[in-house]
C-alpha cells in the first residue's frame, strides 16, 4: 500500500502531465494560488471517504499537506479555485480513460443510481430547488436528490457521465448522453466520446421504440432484456450472461458510493456537486492506472492509501 506521499507524487506528476498537453486558458485578474496540477491533484484526493466532508479535507491539508502545497489559500479560495476546474477536471478524467485503453473497447456498459441531498419526507424547497425533486431507486427506495448516469469501459474505466433529477427516467439520461455524444460541440464534455456503437443495460434502459430510435438516430446499440410487461423474455442464460457483461458497472458505482463518499453528498449547489463528481471519477481512473502500475488488479482498492 503506497504511502500518502507516493500518492500524491504519483497523481501529481499524472496531472501536471495532462495540464501541459492542455492550450492555456487565458484568465482576467491576479494569479490563482494554485498551479492547474497542483488544484486538480487536491481535488482528486479529497474525494476520499476518509475525509467526511470539504472542511475536513481542508484542515486535513492545513495539517500535513501544508510541506507539498506552500501556496495553499484560505478555505474559501481554495472552493471557489476548485469550481473553476470544473471542467479541467471532467477532461483530466475522460483523458485517463483514453491512456487506460477505454475508447476502444467493443461495448460499454451503462447503469444509473440515486443521490438523496436530504430526508424525502422533509416538506420545503430545500437546497437545489427546480434542479433535485423526488424519484425511486430500487437501491434506496423512494429519495429526494439526482439522478446519476455512469457509463463505463469492460474493464472498469469511467468513459462518460451525466445527472439528472431523481425523477429521470433511465432512458432521457441515456437519450440526452447519446445526443451529446453525436454532437461533440455540445456543451456537455462529462459525456465523452463513443468508444463503438455498442451499450450494454439494465431493463431501466430496454424499450423496443427507444432502442429503435437510438439506431437510427444516434448509430447506439443498447442491448438490454426486456421488461416484465414485454411479450417475449429472455432465457436464464441469457440473462445471466448478460448480468456478467455489466458486473462491472455495479462495481464502480459501488466504488463510487462508499469508498468515495458519492453515497453521502449533500450538496447546496450544482456547480459544486458536479465539481466533486468530475473529481470522483478523475480518482477512480486514477486508481486503476496506479493498479496498472503496481500490477494489481484494476478495481483493487486494498492496494491504495487507506490512510
Amino acid at each position: 500500500m503506497p504511502d500518502l506521499e507516493t500518492f500524491l507524487v504519483e497523481l501529481y506528476v499524472l496531472a501536471d502531465e495532462f495540464c501541459k498537453e492542455q492550450p492555456p486558458v487565458p484568465r482576467p485578474g491576479p494569479a490563482a494560488a494554485l498551479w492547474p496540477s497542483e488544484a486538480l491533484t487536491l481535488a482528486i484526493v479529497s474525494q476520499w471517504a476518509r475525509f467526511q466532508s470539504e472542511r475536513d479535507f481542508y484542515r486535513f491539508a492545513t495539517q500535513h499537506l501544508r510541506p507539498y502545497f506552500p501556496r495553499l489559500p484560505s478555505r474559501p479560495q481554495f472552493n471557489r479555485l476548485l469550481r473553476r476546474h470544473q471542467d479541467a477536471l471532467t477532461r483530466f478524467a475522460l483523458w485517463l480513460a483514453a491512456r487506460l485503453g477505454a475508447t476502444t473497447t467493443p461495448y460499454e456498459v451503462l447503469d444509473g443510481t440515486a443521490i438523496p441531498t436530504r430526508n424525502a419526507k422533509r416538506r420545503g424547497r430545500g437546497w437545489l430547488a427546480g434542479l433535485a425533486d423526488i424519484g425511486k431507486c430500487l437501491r434506496r427506495g423512494w429519495i429526494h436528490g439526482l439522478r446519476v448516469l455512469v457509463c463505463a469501459a469492460p474493464d472498469g474505466p469511467v468513459t462518460g457521465w451525466g445527472t439528472g433529477p431523481a425523477s429521470t427516467n433511465d432512458r432521457a439520461l441515456a437519450e440526452t448522453l447519446f445526443a451529446v455524444r453525436r454532437r461533440p460541440q455540445a456543451r456537455l464534455p462529462s459525456a465523452g466520446h463513443p468508444a463503438s456503437s455498442a451499450y450494454v443495460a439494465d431493463t431501466g434502459f430496454a424499450g423496443t421504440a427507444c432502442e429503435a430510435h437510438w439506431v437510427e438516430t444516434y448509430w447506439a446499440q443498447v442491448v438490454a432484456p426486456p421488461q416484465d410487461i414485454a411479450k417475449w423474455a429472455w432465457s436464464v442464460g441469457d440473462r445471466r450472461w448478460l448480468a456478467g457483461l455489466r458486473q462491472v458497472v455495479e462495481s464502480v458505482i459501488d466504488r463510487l458510493l462508499s469508498p468515495f463518499r458519492l453515497e453521502h453528498e449533500r450538496p447546496h449547489t450544482l456547480e459544486g456537486f458536479q465539481t466533486r463528481l468530475a473529481a470522483k471519477m478523475a480518482l477512480h481512473n486514477v486508481c486503476i492506472w496506479l493498479n496498472r502500475q503496481h500490477g494489481h488488479p484494476d478495481l483493487a482498492l486494498a492496494h491504495l492509501p487507506g490512510w
